[in-house]
């Protein structure tokens, strides 16, 4: 069924979209619905809507007390952030002139003790412009100086009149350690995860002050390791006006190829010796902080609600199927008790690596999102 179902909603775009029907504000409408078999699906999830002493949110006011008893819950559990570093600027190493954008190789720091370096592109020509980070192992993937295909995410949205910055973990992957660890990885206190998140607050924060940026209209996506570092930034840092989650692993599952949650450079962190990677057996088991989430009953659909009333689009393939609407239907119960539709999408492709075709709705995604005044945050 879930590839039947993939194929009839690519497809029908793709025609409407070919043939002049669909318009840059109008051609994601498709992706906002589950389908009919999974419109009330809500599977054995707890429902975000309920506090944890057992109450129900019955009322807009009722969620802002329930979104901030999630958010403290899962910073409590995960670690808390050290301040935020708001009060800094990008430094531009050098700049190259391409085809329609100006290049900045650029530093800041994202941790208190910690800099990183990146990618700044900025389309030719005046104004302000809405602005896109993106997340990775590395910064250059996402320029197009990776080698991989079609994950050339901040050069097509450039091309499309964005702004973005581009960021990744470049040193911690060469060592396959992948994340940050703070205040080390000896004896980090924040979850590895929770701290890829604070980063990208941060890199929020230095991206704002570009002049050439509307600080209104900054969003942020990532596929696979940048899927769920982009989703745990988006839903934790409210500052983020939408977001694109490629195939992150919307929920807890024992998946070990896609999901993995609980490695130790997800939120599963353990000091070294690190447990062999791979799969959880009794042999090679699980430590931190994952299994007991797993045993206390908590699973990320929580998070996502965070973004209640932000947009955002999961750009699902193989670990995020379109039975997924079952977990995002929480979300848009949320948004609903907040009096909003059309804020929860879900395109899908039948492979994990992101295609031409999940690439351009990603894209108009994010056209729809920030180069309008539909956004409103909580």
């Amino acid at each position: 069924m879930g590839i039947q179902i993939i194929r009839r909603y690519s497809l029908l775009f793709l025609l409407l979209l070919n043939n002049g029907y669909v318009t840059a504000r109008q051609n994601l409408s498709l992706f906002f619905t589950p389908p009919d078999s999974l419109t009330h699906r809500l599977g054995d999830y707890r429902s975000p809507l309920q506090f944890y002493d057992g109450r129900w949110v019955k009322t807009p006011a009722d969620w802002q007390q329930r979104r901030t008893e999630i958010l403290t819950r899962w910073h409590s559990l995960m670690g808390q952030w050290p301040p935020l570093l708001k009060d800094q600027q990008l430094i531009i190493d050098s700049s190259v002139q391409q085809k329609g954008y100006v290049q900045h190789h650029v530093r800041f720091r994202w941790l208190p003790n910690e800099w990183t370096d990146g990618y700044l592109l900025i389309p030719d020509g005046g104004g302000k412009r809405a602005a896109v980070i993106t997340v990775f192992y590395e910064p250059e993937t996402a320029v197009g100086m990776g080698g991989k295909p079609n994950r050339d995410f901040a050069r097509q949205l450039t091309e499309r009149g964005f702004i973005t910055l581009s960021i990744g973990t470049r040193a911690a992957s060469k060592r396959q350690e992948f994340s940050l660890y703070y205040p080390s990885i000896e004896r980090a206190t924040v979850q590895p995860l929770s701290m890829l998140a604070y980063a990208a607050a941060n890199a929020w924060y230095v991206l704002a002050k570009v002049p050439e940026v509307d600080s209104t209209k900054i969003g942020i996506m990532g596929h696979s390791f940048g899927g769920k570092w982009a989703m745990f930034a988006s839903c934790l840092f409210d500052k983020f006006a939408c977001a694109v989650w490629s195939d992150p692993g919307l929920v807890f599952e024992h998946d070990p190829s896609l999901i993995n949650y609980w490695e130790p450079w997800y939120l599963g962190y353990h000091p070294k010796p690190w447990r062999k990677r791979g799969a959880i057996t009794p042999e090679n088991p699980a430590y931190g902080l994952y299994p007991r989430l797993i045993n206390a009953g908590y699973n990320l659909h929580e998070l996502h609600a965070l973004m209640a009333p932000r947009p955002f689009l999961v750009s699902g393939g193989a670990a995020d199927k379109i039975e997924r609407w079952e977990v995002l239907n929480h979300t848009i119960q949320v948004n609903k008790l907040l009096g909003y539709t059309h804020r929860v999408a879900m395109t899908n492709r039948e492979k994990h690596d992101p295609n031409p075709e999940s690439n351009k709705l990603m894209c108009l995604f994010f056209e729809r999102f920030l180069q309008s005044d539909t956004i409103r945050t909580p």
